[in-house]
């Protein structure tokens, strides 16, 4: 069986799986981290990726799981990365950590403070 690759941004990190490998788990490959508490169970909604509209072919339809954890935001391109397995090759968008981008926010602002 052929493997796909696929592509990580804003890392900018590719791995090769097969078929049928959940993004979670092809992250993990590529030491990409996407943060999950559930075990991979669609239970914690940490795991949320993007697809861009034109990368909707190279993951599988969203799961049950998914469209009633994530409702509309499946229309705009976001999936589980426990739930969604590669089925093509294409780019996942990893959204930063709500923490780290709060906590990049305030180091911002501070440095932006002390210029003047």
């Amino acid at each position: 069986m052929e493997k796909i690759v696929v592509n990580f941004q804003p890392m900018d990190k590719s791995v090769k799986v097969r078929p049928g490998t959940t993004v979670l788990r092809a992250a993990r490959e590529a030491k990409v981290p996407i943060s999950t508490r559930c075990g991979g169970k669609a239970g914690c909604l940490m795991c949320k990726i993007l697809l861009e509209p034109d990368q909707a072919a190279a993951l599988t339809s969203p799961t049950e799981a998914e469209r009633r954890k994530l409702g509309y935001q499946i229309e705009q391109g976001y999936r589980l990365a426990c739930q969604a397995k590669i089925c093509g090759q294409g780019v996942v968008r990893v959204p930063e950590d709500p923490l780290k981008a709060a906590i990049r926010k305030q180091l911002e602002q501070q440095q932006d403070d002390s210029l003047w």
